[in-house]
């Protein structure tokens, strides 16, 4: 192919109106995701989601390839995992009382700083993790199958948009209303946090997560909730205040050892191979083939040189890191983006808040004692790192299609940047509408990993129970059982697990409706139906997680307009 082909082939995959839809998508899906990741403590991969809604509003506006749905996607869900950086570290200082230091400003320039360093990593590592190293990205692959599925009809898109419609309008009378009660079958049981929250949004957390990781979640919660701290109390043991601390450091060991082990498991031991690639890469491919920024590698090595001093920079004089940590974050980026990349390639997870969190601890090392600073340490990581993750999986999704990645690169420089502002935001509504003290372990926004952030740099309530969850998170994960899930289960109130359980009911029960409307069936027409059923099921779940945010953040900005304008 040459130069003007080139050319051509993504100019024409990134085209004006999916740059809008995927602006305006962008949008919407960063907000949602910021809310989903502080209200759960989790935030589940919106490529899909975006997928869906990319091809259905193209196709409204005509022809449209699935070339192009695949790089209006990658701009729409580039936000996401900007949010999840900020959302899974920030709150933390809010929660050590750090509120007042630092405001929008600061946050943009955490989000901008590690989208940045997210862009420029992932355009030096794609070739290696995608076409030489061929790593599966499970979240990447099913986007390209979810836009095949998908293409032909426009039945997804009503049930999409169908389930947002219900679940925000249950959300708006609940929470704007007030006409729905929050919490429903209360119980006082000392030191737990027991009834169900009536959220759409729990159950369709434990529809998506699925039975299997959602038994080790609901295992967890009810070892730590009704064994240590109700058994182990009754038991005289120690009082109902110390058992919570004990579960809490528990439930963060857990989390953290899982995050460890997924790096000395799965991507330390490749660090000597993806090395050796990407120089062979290098040094195999020709100019444009290697070129993703500007169409000229040479060019790509200048915009490269000029992005990593202005993060330095930023982080420098912005955020007011030392110059000497400014230039180790700015590299420790690259190497935990690589580990990022490696993680969500074999298991389509990514750590990101446990890698900003070694980067914190490295930066501490060195000197630096202002909290707020290795908050903003941690937030650029985690953001660089969780970028990197939705971008290699964009990636993945346009090979099986056969989009150009230069296309797609330049749709998540776009989206991202939006996504920075976006997310920055957001976090200052909510903040400002709720309060900082509306984040923590059994307030309104658990925040439960920006919790663990700020309790490694304020003090761990019990530290030999947080060793233990440490060396047990990365004993199980060797063992292949999920030690993530068990120690959300640990951590979070037990009404947020037990809520989530319920989810798994409800797909239990549709499964079994729908298997029975197949009983007439050939084999072959029931293969069909049952991938037909599961892909609905999936699109109504995540339009209903979807819907509930965002009419949580609209809530939000609401309110903050409200007392600005009193």
């Amino acid at each position: 192919m040459d130069n003007r082909n080139g050319r051509a082939s993504w100019r024409g995959q990134l085209t004006l109106r999916g740059s809008i839809v995927g602006v305006l998508g962008c949008i919407i899906i960063t907000a949602s995701s910021a809310y989903t990741a502080l209200k759960l403590g989790a935030l589940p991969w919106p490529i899909v989601f975006a997928a869906v809604v990319s091809l259905f509003f193209l196709k409204l506006m005509g022809n449209a390839s699935l070339n192009e749905a695949n790089v209006t996607h990658t701009i729409m869900s580039a936000g996401a995992m900007v949010a999840g950086g900020l959302a899974f570290t920030i709150p933390g200082a809010w929660m050590l009382g750090l509120a007042d230091e630092f405001g929008w400003q600061q946050i943009f320039l955490v989000a901008l700083c590690g989208t940045v360093l997210g862009l420029l990593s992932t355009a030096l590592i794609h070739r290696h993790f995608i076409v030489d190293a061929k790593l599966e990205f499970p979240t990447g692959t099913a986007a390209a199958e979810t836009l095949r599925a998908t293409e032909a009809g426009g039945k997804t898109g009503t049930q999409l948009f169908a389930s947002m419609g219900i679940a925000g309008l249950y959300s708006l009378l609940r929470d704007g209303l007030g006409i729905i009660p929050t919490m429903l079958c209360t119980l006082p049981i000392p030191g737990v946090a027991f009834g169900i929250y009536n959220s759409p949004m729990m159950l369709s957390i434990g529809f998506l997560v699925g039975t299997g990781a959602m038994l080790f979640w609901i295992g967890g919660a009810v070892c730590a909730n009704f064994g240590l701290i109700v058994g182990g109390s009754a038991a005289g043991l120690w009082d109902v205040a110390t058992a919570q601390g004990i579960v809490a450091s528990l439930g963060m060991g857990l989390m953290m050892g899982s995050g460890v082990a997924t790096v000395l498991k799965d991507i330390l031991p490749q660090v000597a191979g993806i090395v050796r690639g990407l120089r062979s890469s290098s040094s195999e491919q020709g100019e444009d083939a290697r070129s993703l920024m500007s169409g000229s590698v040479r060019t790509d090595a200048g915009i490269l040189g000029v992005g990593v001093a202005a993060c330095a920079l930023l982080a420098c004089f912005g955020l007011g890191l030392s110059p000497v940590a400014s230039v180790v974050v700015v590299a420790l980026s690259f190497v935990t983006t690589i580990m990022s990349a490696q993680s969500c390639g074999q298991t389509g997870i990514d750590p990101m808040e446990i890698f900003g969190l070694i980067v914190l601890l490295a930066i501490a090392a060195l000197g630096e004692s202002s909290q707020v600073k290795l908050f903003f340490v941690a937030g650029v990581v985690a953001v660089a790192c969780g970028l990197a993750g939705d971008v290699m999986n964009d990636f993945r999704a346009g090979h099986l299609l056969g989009t150009d990645p230069r296309a797609q690169w330049l749709g998540q420089a776009l989206g991202g940047l939006v996504g920075a502002a976006v997310a920055a935001a957001v976090m200052v509504a909510l903040v400002s509408a709720y309060g900082p003290d509306a984040f923590g372990p059994g307030k309104d926004f658990v925040a439960a990993q920006s919790s663990v952030v700020a309790t490694m740099i304020s003090g761990i309530p019990s530290i030999p129970w947080f060793v233990g969850g440490l060396v047990a998170g990365i004993a199980l994960y060797w063992a292949k059982i999920p030690s993530m899930m068990i120690g959300l289960g640990v951590y979070l109130p037990f009404y947020m697990s037990f809520s989530s359980f319920l989810g798994v009911i409800v797909k239990l029960v549709f499964d079994k409706v729908v298997a029975a409307r197949r009983s007439s069936m050939t084999e072959e027409q029931k293969a069909a139906a049952a991938e037909r059923d599961n892909e609905a099921g999936l699109v109504v779940a995540s339009g209903t997680l979807g819907g509930e945010s965002i009419v949580g953040v609209i809530i939000a900005f609401v309110a903050v307009f409200a007392s600005l304008a009193g």
